[in-house]
């Protein structure tokens, strides 16, 4: 019956109108005693108020108290398909909610609402198990708030339905302690779907954060008000900021990381000036200030005063020992919340002033205007190395103030009356010191880097003599492995690779934000162990250390080139390639520039006889030769044409750098040779997106082993790689040489000698 109806009344309002068919659903719901009726009649509904077009046809259906009526009528919610369409229906009826419309869901008591259904049903299910029902209440609520009735707002902030917003906030607090526990868990025992379950959790994190967004954004002054207290009383102070504690040897640290997680979080999604500046203002305290009745999301009670180390430390101090000290995941969880705080707008300057943290070109601004207005000494300290106003603000005061009366910490902040500029060194050595320390990743560092770019974006008045000193000696450091490095097992794509590094890394440090989004705190641990299990001893290894060597170095000489003042440019310095045909072994081989390929005629003057079998039982009579054009290099073997004596067909290539030839030991016509890969999956642009998503060959290396008809030639083909190795490692090395004396590389910076290297350097031609 109800399904005929329908058909009808979706394109007959009037006759839907005159003949009160809304009173004769209700009737024939009450008589009801089937779940199937309701079911028909919820969805009748959702899909007619759907499709109402005509205003007049909206008023009749939310007048007579019958969409009320429904929305408040006792349904039987053990069905859960009857609660998902009861949902829906309020859902859609929330979609057609306006100034005008709301009027006719609401009673008032003069100008006051007293009684709305359809929010407070709505909210019965705000945080129901079922995330798809979670969804559509927040759709309700939203459509609410956006409709912008000043009664409607003040009901929804008043007694008791303002508790919604404490209740969202518990809710939030509960689901970071779920993924606390879910971090905990999966690193004392991982599984294969540990990843994707920390990132759904996280996912889920993000958008209850984005709805609190939403909610601001529609502009209920109380509802802001309401959603910062909550934060800031049931999260921030007794959750987040007890965690950030300095413990000895960096342990017990797992909370910490997941604290200034969320705390990059709700800065970024959370646009409330005042959460943004409360939180920035308690950083001046110590985390024992907020220890009272909670430890964090530590609940094995290792965590009392008498166990930390930082007792004297605020928490502006304890993220910068961690970046001083930390581990990497500490060191990036520290730098992205001190890159959120940097790029807040809600922050008052003078808040960021505090933190030391405030960029030098908003330093700048600020004391121009205030020598161009004629306050105090702005022009006097414009052109001075310590341009910062001494002692913390008064709106930084504003708020320490409220923390201390609006949220009863009895605890003194730490820094009060200590100048600005003292508080900036702070951090600018904690950057300084994270940049020459050698057990960071290189990419963790490059953020560090970048922090230090937006402080300083001019020059290095705020450096001092210590500061140039460390960043010269760690860049000396690293110049050295460098040069190693030219005669390692991946020399001949160590120029590709820093020409590559160098264009990243100068796109990093000008980029106006940071790379990375703050889930990567948590998702580090997992990144760093998704490549497998590779042996220290094989080559694969190697080039990560090669890859992470170069990615240093070349941070650190585009940071002394910043020292001085001087502008990157687009290449590193390096001399351009020498005569490619000096090689006379290359010269005899007839090959051109791009070295032997399978299926290619070589000539076999230079080669020397051997035997190998790729599989067992198939041994191949060949030619071997080890050539060398510039930084390249290879392995190969032919076949002897039977036409054209002393040439051959290329067979099997291989690179040559990192073929560690050695012969054997009981048999001295055998060589051995390690067939290294032709790229690094994580640098080469071909294979660096299945990166870490499934084991690569890459990480295992290939043999060969060549039997010679004597020790004499087994010994000169060893020779002969040893030879080619040489020519190949010394033309890298005099290239690189421009960037080993930092002195030489500064003269040089104004200078083209650059020459960016082909693409297709990047990988030797496959074997």
């Amino acid at each position: 019956m109800v399904t005929n109806m329908t058909r009808v009344f979706l394109t007959c309002d009037r006759f839907f109108m005159e003949k009160q068919v809304m009173g004769e659903f209700l009737r024939v719901l009450k008589l009801t005693r089937t779940v199937s009726v309701p079911l028909q009649l919820l969805q009748t509904v959702s899909i007619m108020v759907q499709n109402l077009k005509s205003e007049h046809a909206i008023y009749y259906m939310f007048s007579n108290e019958y969409i009320n009526y429904l929305i408040t009528y006792p349904f039987d919610f053990r069905n859960e398909e009857l609660l998902s369409y009861y949902i829906s229906f309020l859902r859609t009826i929330s979609g057609k909610l306006n100034k005008n419309t709301v009027s006719l869901l609401v009673k008032t008591h003069g100008d006051e609402v007293v009684s709305f259904p359809l929010y407070v049903e709505a909210i019965r299910y705000a945080f129901h198990e079922e995330s798809m029902i979670r969804t559509a209440v927040r759709a309700v609520t939203l459509n609410v708030y956006h409709v912008g009735d000043d009664s409607v707002n003040r009901y929804i902030a008043s007694t008791p339905h303002k508790d919604y917003f404490s209740n969202l906030v518990s809710f939030f607090r509960k689901q970071s302690m779920d993924l606390n526990k879910l971090l905990s868990d999966t690193q004392l025992n991982p599984g294969p779907d540990s990843m994707s379950a920390i990132i759904a959790a996280v996912d889920e994190i993000e958008d209850n954060l984005y709805y609190f967004s939403d909610v601001v954004s529609a502009g209920i002054p109380d509802v802001g008000r309401l959603i910062t207290d909550g934060i800031m009383m049931i999260l921030i102070f007794p959750l987040l900021l007890p965690s950030l504690r300095v413990m000895p040897n960096n342990d017990m640290q797992d909370g910490a990381s997941l604290s200034l997680y969320l705390l990059c979080c709700i800065l970024r999604i959370v646009k409330i000036k005042d959460l943004a500046n409360t939180v920035a203002a308690a950083l001046f305290y110590p985390s024992e200030a907020f220890t009272k009745s909670s430890r964090g999301f530590h609940s094995d009670g290792v965590l009392v005063q008498n166990d930390c180390t930082s007792s004297n430390l605020s928490l502006r101090e304890v993220l910068l020992a961690y970046v001083s000290k930390g581990n990497d995941i500490l060191v990036l969880g520290s730098l992205s919340v001190l890159a959120t705080l940097l790029q807040t707008k809600e922050l008052d300057e003078s808040m960021l002033d505090g933190l030391g943290i405030l960029p030098q070109r908003k330093q700048h601004k600020k004391l121009l205007l205030q020598a161009l207005v004629g306050e105090g000494s702005g022009e006097e300290e414009l052109f001075s190395s310590k341009s910062s106003r001494d002692g913390i603000g008064n709106d930084i005061n504003v708020y320490h103030k409220k923390i201390k009366e609006q949220y009863g910490v009895s605890f003194l902040p730490l820094d009060a009356g200590i100048s600005p500029h003292i508080h900036r060194f702070q951090v600018i050595d904690a950057l300084v010191s994270l940049s020459c320390r050698s057990n960071i990743s290189a990419e963790i560092l490059w953020d560090g880097g970048w922090l230090l770019r937006q402080l300083l974006p001019y020059s290095v008045s705020e450096f001092n003599s210590h500061h140039l000193e460390l960043l010269k000696v760690s860049y000396k450091n690293y110049a050295s492995a460098l040069v190693e490095e030219a005669r390692g097992s991946w020399s001949d794509l160590l120029i590709s690779v820093l020409c590559d590094e160098w264009r990243k890394c100068k796109r990093a440090m000008e980029s106006s934000s940071p790379r990375k989004e703050p889930n990567c705190i948590l998702l580090l641990p997992w990144k760093i162990s998704s490549g497998g299990h590779v042996p220290e001893e094989s080559s694969f290894a190697a080039g990560k250390r090669m890859h992470e060597l170069v990615k240093v170095f070349v941070l650190l000489h585009q940071l002394q080139i910043f020292t001085l003042g001087r502008a990157l440019s687009e290449q590193p310095l390096i001399y351009p390639p020498g005569d490619l045909h000096a090689n006379f072994r290359a010269r005899g081989s007839g090959l051109d520039v791009s070295g032997p390929k399978a299926g290619t005629e070589v000539s076999l003057g230079n080669a020397l006889p051997c035997r190998i079998a790729f599989e067992r039982g198939k041994e191949l009579h060949v030619y071997f030769l080890a050539i060398s054009l510039g930084i390249s290099g290879w392995l190969a073997l032919a076949e002897e044409l039977p036409l054209k004596k002393s040439h051959g067909v290329v067979r099997s290539v291989a690179p040559l750098a990192g073929c560690n030839p050695r012969i054997d030991d009981n048999h001295a016509t055998w060589l051995h040779l390690r067939i290294r890969a032709s790229s690094l999956p994580f640098v080469d642009p071909a294979q660096i997106k299945d990166y870490g998503k499934k084991k690569t060959k890459a990480s295992v290396d290939g043999r060969w082993t060549l039997a010679f008809r004597d020790e004499e030639t087994c010994k000169s083909a060893f020779l002969m790689i040893v030879e080619e190795n040489n020519f190949l490692s010394n033309e890298v090395h005099r290239r690189l040489k421009p960037l080993f004396n930092l002195e030489t590389a500064i003269d040089l910076s104004g200078s083209s000698l650059c020459f960016p290297e082909d693409s297709s350097s990047y990988r030797t031609h496959p074997n």
